[in-house]
């Protein structure tokens, strides 16, 4: 198995596959789990991600989308319209975080602990149990980095078994997230669209601003409910720094060349404008297993 901590430098852009963060950070586990036989990239930023796919030093790309307890990343809807890039497939990965430390250290020699500030949000129960003071970091990996620099046995870090991994710090308490359903949803991006079967479940992601008229919105969405689409994610963010031009970024179910999809965006198209699709692209088991059992 390729050192993790040796990633950066792949060897064949083909079997690269690119993600923001530090080696040993979430995204870095989605590459892992979701493509095994591919070589990560740690990236500095998102833009920096995207690029490496753009420019060919990256076949992929892992972009973290939302969590289940920290909501929306950060950035990223506002940047992915703009990468050149397209959506080719989804992965959901559960995060498990683990209290990390120094080889030597203890639940009672320990007194604070570093993350990220959301890893920091999702494990206050223990935090508060074990009364540690808190320290936010830029990220997870990254704090667990530098504990393993400092070698102090009195700072942890809550980070992935895989950061463990990378820097030769042993987990005093794994599992440690508040809430069981903590789960963070990826989308993997290529600069080749990449469309699924239109007969299989799919999903499409678009982006799209409503024109300046009363119940625009209303009109807009009305098509997908006239014609049956099922519309699983629907988020407004500002954009160009006017309080009047907000984008919608969305998730729906089925895929463009079906009857009733096709029917529903041309709709949309009519009550907006600047309709964007940023990816067609398979349904992951993930959201059926999610869905109650039907009556």
């Amino acid at each position: 198995m390729t050192n993790i901590l040796d990633s950066g430098t792949a060897p064949d852009p083909v079997r690269a596959i690119a993600f923001q963060g530090e080696p040993g950070a979430y995204s870095h586990l989605a590459c892992r789990n979701a493509y095994p036989a591919m070589v990560p990239l740690p990236c500095a930023t998102f833009e920096d991600t995207f690029a490496a796919v753009r420019e060919g030093r990256a076949r992929y790309a892992m972009i973290p989308i939302d969590n289940s307890v920290a909501g929306r990343v950060a950035d990223v809807h506002h940047l992915m319209p703009y990468a050149g890039l397209h959506i080719i497939g989804e992965h959901f990965e559960r995060i498990s975080h683990h209290l990390l430390a120094v080889p030597g250290a203890s639940l009672s020699s320990i007194t604070s602990v570093k993350s990220h500030v959301h890893a920091l949000g999702q494990c206050r129960n223990l935090i508060r149990e074990l009364g540690l003071k808190v320290i936010v970091g830029a990220d997870t990996a990254g704090a667990a980095a530098e504990i393993a620099e400092r070698k102090d046995p009195t700072i942890a870090a809550i980070a992935s078994e895989l950061a463990a991994e990378a820097y030769g710090l042993v987990s005093l308490k794994a599992n440690i997230e508040d809430a069981e359903h903590n789960t963070t949803r990826f989308v993997v991006m290529a600069r080749e669209a990449v469309e699924p079967n239109p007969n299989q479940p799919c999903i499409t992601t678009f982006v799209f601003r409503v024109r300046n008229v009363a119940a625009a919105l209303y009109k807009a969405l009305g098509g997908f409910a006239t014609n049956g689409v099922n519309m699983t994610r629907l988020e407004s963010y500002m954009v160009g720094g006017e309080f009047a031009a907000t984008q919608f970024f969305a998730d729906v179910e089925g895929h463009p060349a079906s009857r009733n999809l096709r029917q529903a965006l041309e709709e949309l198209d009519f009550f907006s404008h600047e309709v964007r699709i940023l990816g067609v692209y398979p349904l992951h088991p993930f959201r059926l297993r999610q869905r109650p059992p039907a009556e």
